[in-house]
């Protein structure tokens, strides 16, 4: 009898995989991973557990693929391991064996992953341009930096100046002041040279 095997994917810890249902799978392998990241390592071990007759079920084309190139990539994969793989929401099947798959089947999957990548091409065109429109008016400012505190607990320690080290950090005195309080310093507005809190006396 034929397993079947899931494969679920979704972009981000915050959306949810249960979308996805397949359930009814043998096994499930599930990740949460950008598609276009190429690390996607539940996808390489779903690859390399697949044997003859299994079949393989992903929800959707653009959650298993980000590209066409990959898509028939990772279909050669899973025919090489006399596999099958069952795209659900665009209902095709489809082994990657010229002898054995329907010829409209595999016209549809080339321009439904054709398709998929031509709108995700669109969707960061968008971003771009409307990242674009709001550098312009100003609106714009990006991710700030993460400021590395470390750095900042050595120049506390050797009690350099909250402006030295707000000029060699290129950051704001604030967030000197706010991260040496974080870390235990004494440290205030007015301070040339900050000192380590003491602890608080017990007994």
């Amino acid at each position: 009898m034929a397993r079947k095997i899931g494969y679920r994917r979704v972009s981000s810890n915050e959306q949810n995989l249960e979308r996805q249902e397949l359930s009814y799978c043998d096994r499930v392998f599930e990740e949460k991973v950008s598609g276009g990241s190429m690390k996607r390592p539940e996808l390489a071990k779903m690859l390399d557990f697949l044997w003859v007759g299994d079949e393989v079920h992903v929800w959707s084309i653009d959650r298993l693929a980000r590209s066409m190139s990959d898509l028939l990539e990772i279909v050669q994969t899973i025919s090489k391991s006399g596999a099958s793989i069952h795209f659900i929401s665009e209902n095709l099947k489809f082994s990657g064996n010229p002898d054995t798959d329907d010829a409209a089947a595999t016209l549809q999957m080339h321009l439904l992953g054709a398709f998929a990548q031509f709108e995700r091409s669109i969707i960061r065109k968008r971003q771009r341009e409307g990242i674009a429109k709001a550098k312009a008016a100003g609106k714009y400012k990006g991710r700030k930096p993460a400021v590395n505190r470390d750095d900042v607990r050595r120049r506390l320690e050797l009690r350099l100046p909250v402006a030295q080290i707000a000029r060699e950090m290129q950051i704001s005195r604030s967030t000197v002041y706010a991260i040496g309080k974080e870390l235990g310093f004494q440290v205030r507005p007015g301070m040339v040279a900050p000192e380590k809190r003491k602890p608080a006396a017990t007994g």
